[in-house]
């Protein structure tokens, strides 16, 4: 296994290419550009230029290319967002977008500039490779990782040993489908390690060792299922060996002649998962003790990469006794902290998520001059580390409490203080129809609608956590099936329509969402969610959460008041 990339700074905790790196990424853009060049001019065909446009992230959208780039395990600094920002400015329209994977996408990039924006972006040591096509993508985590506090250890090692197994991989170039695998090592599944192709749940067992819970098998889309546990505790040096054995297996016998059946997911529910894992052990044999079993050496070289930052010596006590303060004399500024503040594992310190979801404003969307006001944030209060979450916003992960007063202030002017993180308005949204031609319908305007109508602090903060997440199309790019309320676009003879779920769930309990009944239009939707939430409020008990009082009263309530006539 050779290394893509190795430390040479601890400025950021994160990888950084070497010279071969950058000569490896700067043949691959002159690569491009010559397919690029050759495609303009008609000697290469749509067809011919298609796996080549989607080997470097390039997808033809609705309107316009669409290009997704790679950010590693959601972990990225502030240089790198100041090179986002001006590339949005410089070949797009001044906004990008970020995803439920952790990566960013450009909606308007011209195809034949594309080539210029991969060698900026190379400048910066980033790329888009992989974010697309039949491969292994890009490998998520948690958002908090090295940060949290209920981490039993940072994950991005392992999220970094992966990627550099997966990416250029000549084996898994051409695989039946794509293929998305997350890791874990929290008590809360920030990552969803149940719903991906691999799951990687980190554990320690009676000896302290490390070792991986590996969950197969799951995934969204149009047949939405739940992974399954094809091992207990894997012995950390066989990591790289086992993840080949169940691709090999998935290789060889994954379905191409259909790519609705062709995702490892419906190979493990044809098989059964003994008999997959059958396979699995049998191909493992032959790996297992092989030039890819990792060595403590391997394992403290990616180490290295995510040293912690140069943190301070805090009382947490005292620095916890002076945020109290703070948020007493100013509400708005505790209720901030309530919903936008993670527990962090330095004394005296927070990691701190930037909403991306005020009303009015698309999920996820963020402008070239917010970019780079993110980068000086996170150069003056976070070691210029940032990330990228799931749900769409921007993690600065280590913020000293002291400086929460004065990041939040600050925030605020540059609109990333709404403090509504976990709300019902924190809304995790796909492109739509706006964008995407895959769409069967817009799903910004739904979420427009649906923050306009519970754009009240007091009320989201009665209501309580709530996840909302609304896809324009079966392949459920924003999760739809896992949202405590799912909304999916649908197509009725020409029209837009929207069905409903309710109860899924993306944490260790993970559930799949269930609908609630016939399809509603445009206008209907925010009037039904109301009642949801209604039906909710009047059930709960106390202590209850949404999909607490949903798992204890079930569908039918919700369903007759939505219903009633």
């Amino acid at each position: 296994m050779m290394p893509l990339f190795f430390l040479v700074s601890n400025e950021y905790s994160m990888y950084i290419y070497d010279k071969h790196d950058k000569r490896l990424i700067a043949e691959r853009v002159a690569q491009y550009r010559d397919q690029t060049e050759r495609y303009l001019a008609g000697n290469l065909s749509d067809e011919q230029f298609l796996p080549l446009r989607l080997q470097n992230g390039l997808y033809i959208q609705r309107l316009a290319p669409m290009l997704r780039i790679c950010i590693p395990y959601g972990t990225f600094n502030s240089d790198q967002m100041r090179k986002l920002a001006s590339i949005s400015r410089d070949f797009d329209k001044g906004y990008a977008h970020f995803s439920t994977r952790q990566n960013l996408q450009l909606n308007w990039p011209k195809l034949e500039e594309v080539p210029d924006i991969l060698e900026e972006l190379a400048s910066v040591e980033m790329h888009a490779i992989q974010t697309s096509g039949n491969c292994i993508r890009n490998t998520t985590t948690d958002q908090f990782a090295g940060a949290a506090a209920d981490e039993i250890e940072d994950p991005r090692p392992y999220c970094e040993i992966i990627r550099e197994w997966s990416t250029f991989h000549p084996e898994f170039a051409y695989l039946p489908r794509k293929f998305k695998i997350a890791v874990c090592a929290s008590a809360a599944d920030r990552a969803a390690i149940n719903l991906h192709d691999i799951g990687i749940d980190i554990v320690h067992n009676d000896e302290g060792e490390t070792g991986f819970r590996i969950l197969v098998g799951g995934g969204l889309g149009r047949t939405p299922v739940i992974g399954t546990e094809i091992v207990d505790f894997l012995p950390k040096q066989h990591l790289i060996t086992y993840l080949e054995a169940i691709l090999r297996v998935y290789n060889q016998l994954g379905r191409r002649d259909n790519k609705y059946k062709a995702r490892i997911k419906i190979l493990v529910r044809a098989m059964g998962i003994d008999a997959f894992r059958e396979k699995v052990e049998s191909e493992w044999a032959a790996l297992k003790d092989g030039p890819s079993t990792l060595t403590e050496a391997e394992f403290n070289r990616a180490k290295s990469f995510f040293v912690s930052p140069d943190y301070k010596t805090i009382d947490a006590n005292t620095s916890a006794a002076q945020l109290k303060d703070q948020g007493l004399q100013n509400k708005t500024f505790g209720k901030w902290l309530e919903r936008n503040i993670n527990a962090h594992k330095a004394p005296g310190y927070a990691s701190v998520t930037l909403s991306l979801k005020p009303t009015g404003y698309a999920p996820g969307d963020v402008s070239d001059r917010q970019m780079e006001a993110i980068a000086d944030l996170a150069d003056q209060f976070s070691f210029g580390e940032i990330r990228a979450s799931h749900q769409q916003n921007v993690i600065l992960p280590h913020v000293e409490q002291s400086n929460l007063l004065e990041l939040w202030e600050k925030a605020k002017e540059l609109g990333f203080a709404t403090a509504n993180i976990g709300y019902l308005t924190d809304i995790v949204c796909c492109p739509g129809g706006d964008f995407c031609a895959l769409a069967n319908a817009k799903s910004l305007p739904i979420a427009e609608a649906i923050q306009r109508k519970f754009d009240d602090a007091d009320y989201l903060y009665d209501i309580g956590d709530i996840d909302l997440n609304i896809s324009g199309c079966m392949n459920a790019c924003s999760h739809h099936h896992i949202g405590h309320i799912g909304i999916l676009g649908v197509d009725k003879k020409g029209q837009e329509f929207y069905q409903v779920s309710l109860g899924g769930s993306q944490d260790r309990d993970a559930s799949l969402a269930k609908i609630l009944g016939p399809s509603f239009s445009t206008d209907q939707v925010p009037t039904v969610i109301e009642t949801i939430i209604n039906t909710y409020v009047g059930e709960r008990t106390d202590e209850e959460t949404f999909l607490d009082t949903y798992r204890r009263i079930g569908l039918s309530p919700f369903k007759e008041k939505v219903y009633a006539k």
